[in-house]
């Protein structure tokens, strides 16, 4: 799903001044209030979108949050409620010279309303309200938690900062072992706030395994690079193959071994979720050729090459 664009909604740069970006605001307002386009349900919802990017880009503070961290990150940190606190629409309408009532008429479809309150987590749109709105659920919000290596293997305790109406609490998550890219905890009622007495939303836990120097991983298995002399390929061998908990394996290299080949050791990737299972560690041999030979080497390998090797 495509990002929310505040800039390119208001049509301006990235850093567009303060001016600029009233500028383009109040071009918009004009072209799509209420006022103006009676009922077109298309221009009352471009006509929320802008107003909302109006909202933060005029903000000092959550316009520097909103290009810190994108569209997904500010909405983790900022809510519905949050977004439109301390913004007085009201004012800004009567400055252009429309009637601040007008939001009623925009998102009841007319008609006799009264004014609530904003402790729902709602916005200035919802701020005037029919009696007979049903209660809903607040949104979902995902949250990405970058995890090493070894926090998949081991699990972890991770906290983090989540805004939720008008607040910003600290969660302490308990991750499980084998948490690895992709894999959600869900949190039951600690994501947007309802709407009209409604539940909250749910807040997921989303996992993202960061890279690693040493192992690469592909779901639970693990990879490791191991680097031979051509001798030892020809001959056979024996390695040394560190594992992620820090412990080392014997490795046998069979005589005649190929470069980039793999060898599977069982057992000694990341856990699986819930299973008690886990993935394997792949160890892929790199026959290491030699830049440089010497006189010796050299006669031997041409020695060798007249035997047809």
């Amino acid at each position: 799903m495509a990002e929310t664009d505040y800039y390119k909604i208001l049509g301006v740069d990235r850093k567009a001044s303060e001016g600029e970006v009233k500028k383009a605001y109040r071009k918009l307002a004009m072209k799509y209030h209420p006022d103006r386009t009676k009922g077109d349900k298309s221009a009352e919802e471009t006509f929320k979108k802008v107003s909302e990017a109006y909202a933060v880009l005029s903000d000092k503070e959550k316009r520097k949050q909103y290009d810190a961290f994108g569209a997904s990150g500010f909405r983790q940190r900022y809510s519905q409620e949050d977004i439109f606190s301390s913004f007085n629409f009201g004012d800004i309408f009567k400055e252009f010279g429309f009637d601040g009532s007008a939001f009623g008429n925009v998102f009841t479809g007319g008609g006799r309303c009264r004014k609530a309150s904003f402790g729902f987590g709602g916005d200035p749109f919802t701020a005037y309200t029919s009696p007979q709105r049903a209660p809903a659920k607040g949104a979902d919000l995902v949250y990405e938690l970058p995890l090493t290596l070894q926090e998949v293997l081991n699990g972890t305790t991770k906290t983090v900062a989540q805004g939720q109406g008008g607040a910003h609490q600290k969660i302490n998550v308990k991750i499980p072992k084998g948490m690895v890219t992709g894999k959600k905890l869900r949190l039951a009622g600690k994501g947007q706030p309802g709407a009209f007495g409604g539940p909250a939303g749910d807040l997921y836990i989303q996992a993202k395994v960061v890279d690693d120097p040493v192992f690469k991983h592909v779901g639970h298995d693990l990879y490791i690079d191991q680097e031979i002399r051509l001798t030892d390929a020809l001959l056979g061998t024996r390695v040394q193959i560190p594992t992620l908990d820090g412990k080392h394996l014997n490795l046998k290299i069979p005589a005649r071994t190929q470069h980039n080949t793999k060898m599977r050791l069982k057992g000694f990737g990341l856990p699986i979720m819930k299973k008690g299972l886990k993935g394997d560690l792949y160890a892929r041999v790199l026959v290491k050729i030699p830049k440089r030979l010497s006189k010796k080497q050299k006669a031997l390998i041409e020695e060798l090459a007249e035997t047809g090797l």
